[in-house]
């Protein structure tokens, strides 16, 4: 379903930039219309929505059979504000909603002492971010009605389907992650200039800077003992309209 209404989106908006963007001149600017660029305005507001893939990066204390990560699509959906510095760099910052789940498939040999079950060989982890990126936009000359684009920057989030603070763990069915998260962001777009708007598609990595695990409170426990850091990794791709 999310990956039908990312597709329906892009054919729609594709639709919609087919009579404009290859056009020899540029979308011009009227004020009284709301039409054309706003590029050299201070500030400048937008919305975007988009989907995301999460994945997790394991370091082990031991060489043992790898965890495997399922990942599924999640959805996003934001805000921008959008500070010009000059005609070629933008501060912004894109505070949003990002909704997604991760599986994890653990091997019959992390369990050296119990014969494990069905259930003690996935879990599932549930995440629900507000995500707060700052990053510094660093664009080329617009040429004709495109100007692509590269990203970076440094970002925080928050949680909102942490157990955290859950006093069961993994000996309960509970895996547990940190509330906070830190990563740092790389990407490149490119700025579709319309008439009555800025369509901008973009692709993002992200990579997570801090350990994310709670460690299950017996040191050996078969699902966090040998984990030395879990740290998250993911690909978000936005549609921007400003």
């Amino acid at each position: 379903m999310k990956q039908f209404f990312a597709l329906t989106l892009l054919i729609f908006a594709l639709q919609t930039t087919n009579a404009q963007l290859f056009k020899k001149e540029k979308v011009t600017y009227d004020a009284n219309q709301g039409r054309g660029s706003t590029d050299n305005n201070l500030l400048r507001w937008g919305y975007f929505l988009g989907f995301s893939q999460y994945d997790f990066n394991f370091d082990y204390n031991e060489d043992l059979r790898d965890i495997y990560v399922k990942r599924n699509p999640g959805f996003n959906v934001g805000l921008i504000g959008n500070l010009r510095i000059n005609s070629f760099l933008d501060l912004r910052l894109e505070p949003g909603l990002f909704i997604t789940s991760r599986e994890l498939y653990y091997a019959q040999s992390h369990f050296t002492t119990t014969t494990p079950s069905a259930n003690d060989l996935t879990r599932e982890i549930k995440s629900t971010y507000i995500h707060i990126p700052l990053l510094l936009k660093v664009s080329t000359k617009r040429i004709n009605n495109f100007k692509p684009f590269i990203v970076g920057g440094f970002s925080t989030a928050l949680n909102l389907s942490s157990n955290e603070d859950n006093p069961e763990d993994n000996s309960n069915g509970q895996f547990r992650t940190t509330k906070n998260s830190f990563f740092y962001e790389l990407g490149f777009g490119i700025d579709l200039y319309l008439y009555n708007f800025k369509f901008t598609p973009s692709i993002r990595g992200v990579f997570g800077i801090n350990d994310e695990l709670v460690k299950d409170e017996d040191p050996n426990s078969p699902w966090t003992s040998n984990i030395n850091s879990m740290k998250t990794r993911g690909v978000f791709v936005n549609f921007t309209f400003q």
